[in-house]
């Protein structure tokens, strides 16, 4: 049996702004048999949004609560990050946590918090999304232990080594996002190893993407990822047809509180035979 697998989506706001709290609700979920916890990266989020925590410190103290979940950013604006930066963290992340660290990857956004504009972040986003291609050659070459030597338009790393590595190999697995009907997140998704597709409408949208992606891909490679967001009560059964291997219970984050995410994690991830669907 293959599971779809199931993981909280959360957004870290108000409630869930206390590290040790979503510690908490990491081992709760763990001991409820859900795969994965994953956590907005965010440094602010509109009204009636107050508290915003920290992804990396928080995913830190998700790591030493739990044992078999995966965990990460989901996602994290590459082109707002220092890459070689984030290559430390991912790789301390990874090793603190014995390999389980998922890395999820975007443009990021000013329409939901202003919150690039606000620190004086790159706007444009065909640049944001050369930065990021740019961040993942940087990440993917750091993960190999071998020095890197990277010169583009906005980032210089001169024969830099980052040990030690991650323990997995041959690095952090990479999630892309996009939104759904763009073919540039595609090509990008492709070329590593998930992809989390933003406002998904249906199924059938779904299987294009997975039929698309399937085709860039490497002949005779496997083991890749499709993440559906989906709210708590919606079926992923037609997803998981489709192509979806993850399903994320995501949260308003307006309105995210601690007793409706213990409510949706002691209903317990869902049970669905993805071998057994896709045969259909």
């Amino acid at each position: 049996m293959t599971p779809l697998r199931s993981a909280l989506w959360l957004p870290i706001f108000d409630d869930l702004a206390d590290p040790v709290v979503v510690a908490r609700l990491a081992a709760e979920a763990e001991e409820a048999g859900w795969h994965g916890v994953f956590v907005w990266d965010h440094l602010r989020w509109r009204a009636p949004v107050g508290h915003v925590a920290d992804p990396w410190i928080t995913l830190a103290a998700i790591a030493t609560a739990t044992e078999r979940l995966r965990l990460g950013p989901m996602v994290t604006p590459l082109a707002r990050r220092r890459p070689t930066k984030v290559a430390r963290e991912t790789a301390t992340l990874d090793r603190l946590s014995g390999g389980r660290l998922t890395l999820g990857v975007g443009l990021g956004s000013d329409r939901f918090a202003g919150e690039l504009s606000a620190t004086g972040e790159e706007l444009d986003d065909r640049r944001r999304g050369r930065m990021l291609d740019a961040s993942l050659e940087i990440l993917t070459a750091a993960w190999s232990g071998r020095p890197v030597h990277h010169h583009s338009e906005d980032y210089t790393v001169d024969g830099m080594s980052f040990l030690p590595r991650p323990v997995q190999r041959p690095g952090v697995p990479v999630w892309a996002a996009g939104f759904a009907g763009n073919v540039k997140p595609l090509h990008r998704a492709a070329r590593h190893d998930g992809f989390v597709p933003v406002n998904l409408e249906h199924p059938d949208q779904l299987a294009e993407i997975v039929a698309t992606i399937t085709g860039l891909r490497l002949e005779g490679t496997t083991g890749y990822d499709i993440a559906v967001a989906l709210p708590p009560g919606a079926d992923p059964a037609p997803y998981a047809e489709a192509g979806a291997t993850w399903w994320l219970a995501e949260f308003a984050p307006e309105h995210v509180s601690l007793d409706q995410v213990r409510g949706v994690l002691r209903d317990g991830p869902v049970d669905i035979d993805i071998e057994r669907i896709q045969c259909r």
